[in-house]
């Protein structure tokens, strides 16, 4: 299980290479997002989704200064 874990992460980190630094934030933040709405809603997927779309709105708008 901990090879196959470790395989999805090395081809999902190769597969966010051709995106914009704001298409990247998104990703990320529906992530967290996503994973900390099933976190508080004790896996509702209503919670989740609803997680996932805050995070992805908010890590489309927050810009990293260079």
């Amino acid at each position: 299980m901990l090879s196959a874990s470790a395989l999805l992460l090395a081809l999902s980190a190769t597969a966010c290479g051709h995106l914009s630094h704001r298409e990247q934030n998104t990703a990320v933040g529906a992530g967290i997002g996503g994973v900390a709405g099933a976190v508080l809603t004790g896996g509702s997927t209503i919670g989740t989704v609803g997680g996932a779309m805050v995070g992805g709105v908010i890590g489309n708008r927050v810009t990293t200064k260079k």
